[in-house]
Parts: structure tokens; C-alpha cells; sequence
């Protein structure tokens, strides 16, 4: 079963200034590519490739992150064809689906980026990650998160994780494959009856009321006793 691990990371002002550029580098390239894609009639993954991976890595994109870029592109590409199917955006046809159709897909300036083992490693037992950016490997860049989260992440961390950056913060959402939680099969069932003589009844004869309740129910019934048997206009104004 596949979780996802967020951790915040905590870098310096450099460090900082280095991610932001890089998130903001990214989309912008996304950006470029998602309207080739569008241009060239959202071609394959791989042909897309051809059309975009030499001007990427000009921009200053690692192998991988070029890589990533474009198939962030595609798979939104993807997504959107299913919904425009699947009729999310209107009936066959429709206004809203041909627009979509027709305009790129626009990825925000600080929209995730996915990384790998090869641009992204973690250092668990200092709590930091070495990142690649568009200005060079990042070393030691603190992160935080629960004990466990990161025991979860030390355990069962695999495959992809994104950096986004929000409002100035920045997070890794790791993705975790955990194994499935045992299933519990119920060896019988019990009926309960929730009442006001007593809070709760079950089909086994079991009643639970609770000694603190039967005893305010007590005193109250007690002093309604006494203020009838006193029968005074402030009693009965009581007894109301």
C-alpha cells in the first residue's frame, strides 16, 4: 500500500534562494514543453522527448530533472484526456471541454517537481537531503518531521518524491510503500440500544448506566419528592 511522507525542510538563506529558483525554473520549462506538446498534438512520451530534451538541458536541467519535466507534462496531458472522456468537463463537444482541449495546460510557479534516487538522497540519521538544483548539488539541507514519519520513511521510502514550495516553504512528499494492514474478521456482532434509563442496552442483556449518573438521577428525584411534599409557590416554581 503506497503512503505519501511529508517533511519540511528547513534549509539556509542560500539554500533557500537555490529551491525556489529551481521550482520556479522547472515550471516555466513545463510550461514551454506542455505547449510543444500541444502544438505537435501531445505526441508519446518519447517523442516529446525529441522535441524537447536538448532545449531543456540548455535551460540549465540536469539529465533526470529535463526527464521528470517532461513527463510531469505528459501525464497531465494524460489525466486531462481521461477527464475530457470521462465527460468532468462537459458533455462531448461542450464549451468547457474544447477549451481544455485547446489552450496548453499551465502549470503554476511553484508547482511540485518530482525527484529521484538519482537527483534526491536522504540522510536519515542526520535528518537531511542532498538535492540537485539549477545551481548545483545541495548538501546537508535540513529537514522535520515525527518520529514516526521518519521511521516510516527510514523503513519503507521508495520510488519518487516532489518538492514544492509554498509561500516561501518548502516540503518533500515521499512516496512510502507499506505493507498492508492485517484484516480483522469479527467473530460474532452485539446489538446496543441507546436509551435514558439506562445510556445503553445490548442485545446480551448488559446495561450500562454508570454509578455517578444513577446517583445525580437520585438526588434529583429525591428533592423533587421534597419540594412537592412542601408545596410552598417557590417549590412549585422549582418543580417547572
Amino acid at each position: 500500500m503506497e503512503i505519501v511522507v511529508q517533511v519540511k525542510l528547513i534549509p539556509e538563506a542560500d539554500q533557500a534562494a537555490a529551491l525556489s529558483g529551481t521550482v520556479h525554473t522547472v515550471n516555466e520549462a513545463a510550461n514551454w514543453v506542455s505547449s510543444v506538446a500541444l502544438e505537435r498534438g501531445v505526441p508519446r512520451e518519447y517523442e516529446l522527448r525529441k522535441h524537447t530534451y536538448a532545449e531543456l538541458r540548455s535551460w540549465g536541467l540536469g539529465a533526470q530533472a529535463a526527464q521528470h519535466v517532461i513527463k510531469k507534462v505528459r501525464d497531465a496531458y494524460t489525466a486531462l484526456n481521461a477527464n475530457v472522456k470521462a465527460g468532468h468537463l462537459g458533455k462531448p463537444g461542450s464549451k468547457g471541454g474544447r477549451k481544455a482541449e485547446t489552450k496548453p495546460i499551465v502549470f503554476r510557479p511553484e508547482a511540485a517537481q518530482p525527484y529521484d534516487d538519482r537527483c534526491l538522497s536522504w540522510q536519515y540519521d542526520t535528518q537531511t537531503v542532498s538535492i540537485w538544483t539549477t545551481a548545483g548539488r545541495l548538501k546537508n539541507v535540513r529537514f522535520a518531521c515525527s518520529a514516526g514519519a521518519l521511521k516510516t520513511l527510514r523503513e519503507h521510502r521508495q520510488g519518487e518524491s516532489d518538492l514544492i514550495e509554498g509561500d516561501g516553504v518548502f516540503y518533500l512528499y515521499a512516496t512510502c510503500e507499506v505493507p498492508e494492514a492485517e484484516q480483522y474478521e469479527p467473530n460474532g456482532f452485539i446489538g446496543v440500544d441507546l436509551g435514558v434509563v439506562n445510556i445503553a442496552t445490548t442485545s446480551t442483556g448488559y446495561k450500562a448506566a454508570g454509578r455517578g449518573l444513577n446517583r445525580h438521577r437520585k438526588r434529583q428525584l429525591d428533592l423533587r419528592r421534597k419540594l412537592q411534599r412542601k408545596g410552598t409557590k417557590s417549590a412549585k416554581r422549582l418543580l417547572k
